[in-house]
This record gives structure tokens, C-alpha cells and sequence, in this order.
């Protein structure tokens, strides 16, 4: 065999019709593609378009709402950390923290950080640092003889009702002005 006898099998490769090449090709004038409207335009494809009756995603309902002040933890509960170091992924002696967790396989990316939870029991001393922690966890882990450090801050956000606008700022600080130059 040489490099002029090698082919694909017969069928393998179907040949692209050429559009457009007068009308005794079969494929002239309107190129295969009806005559008019969206259809028949390049680069138009009508996704979910039914015919004007009203589309399938427009008749369903909606349903629920995505809080975007709202709290995003992953969840860490005490029974699964004492698990964690009776099978040696974590040391008892060392510092817990989230990294720590996550490394371990123990908590999954979140936007706020993990947040430890008292389901379950644990018997060993362990220093952890976490973003937030129930008062069950918490109790726990003290009695344990451990102790827990939270981290978690609430984002202030200023377009809130009741925080200090814009407005309010620009005219404290105009007072402030006004103050300095009298003395």
C-alpha cells in the first residue's frame, strides 16, 4: 500500500452541496430553503418560537426568588469532623480551619465561608476556626475541651433602608467644613 492508494471507505464522506448554481442543480434559487421569511435568512434560528402561540416557558409558572443578602455556608456537622479524625485526615492537635476542611473533603466551596453544626457528638480536643457555628456545636466542642473561633462578618451594604445615603454623608461632611473654618 501507498500514500495515493489510501481512501476513505466507500460512503464515509458525503459531499457538501453546492447552493445556489442555477435551477437544473436542484439546488438553485432559493438554495433548499422555501421561499421567505425567518427561516430562509442566514444565521436566524427561532428557538422556542411557537408559531405565536404563546412559548412553553412563558405558561409555566414561576416559582421562587434567590435572597441576594442571604447567607451562603457550607455545612459541617461535629459527627463527620470526628469521623474525619478517627480515620487520620485530621490532626486533633492542630489548628482547624477552613482549608483545613475543604482539603479533607469535609466541606464543598461556598460563598460565605463553612459554618459548623452540632449534629452528632465529638470526644476530641480540637481548636477550630470557622465562618459561623451553632450554639449546640459550640457547646460541644467546649465540653470537649476544644475551642471555637468565628470569622464570619455580615456584609453592610449602604443602599439599605436606614444606613447613611449619600445625601446624608455629603452634608455631614459640608457640617464638618463649616465647623473647621469657624475655629
Amino acid at each position: 500500500m501507498k500514500l495515493n492508494q489510501i481512501a476513505n471507505n466507500p460512503g464515509a464522506h458525503k459531499r457538501k452541496d453546492k447552493l445556489g448554481r442555477g435551477s437544473s442543480s436542484g439546488l438553485g434559487k432559493t438554495s433548499g430553503r422555501g421561499v421567505k421569511g425567518a427561516k430562509a435568512r442566514t444565521g436566524n434560528q427561532v428557538h422556542g418560537f411557537e408559531g405565536g402561540q404563546m412559548p412553553l416557558h412563558m405558561r409555566m409558572p414561576k416559582r421562587g426568588f434567590r435572597n441576594i443578602f442571604g447567607t451562603d455556608f457550607a455545612e459541617v456537622n461535629l459527627n463527620r469532623i470526628q469521623k474525619a479524625i478517627d480515620n487520620k485526615k485530621l490532626k486533633a492537635g492542630e489548628k482547624i480551619t477552613e482549608d483545613v476542611l475543604r482539603k479533607a473533603g469535609l466541606a464543598h466551596k461556598s460563598r460565605d465561608g463553612v459554618r459548623l453544626l452540632g449534629k452528632g457528638s465529638i470526644t476530641a480536643k480540637i481548636d477550630i476556626e470557622v465562618a459561623g457555628v451553632s450554639a449546640s456545636a459550640k457547646e460541644a466542642v467546649e465540653k470537649a475541651g476544644g475551642s471555637v473561633t468565628t470569622t464570619y462578618q455580615k456584609k453592610v451594604y449602604s443602599a439599605k433602608k436606614g444606613g447613611p445615603g449619600k445625601r446624608q454623608t455629603r452634608r455631614a461632611e459640608a457640617a464638618k467644613k463649616r465647623e473647621a473654618r469657624k475655629a
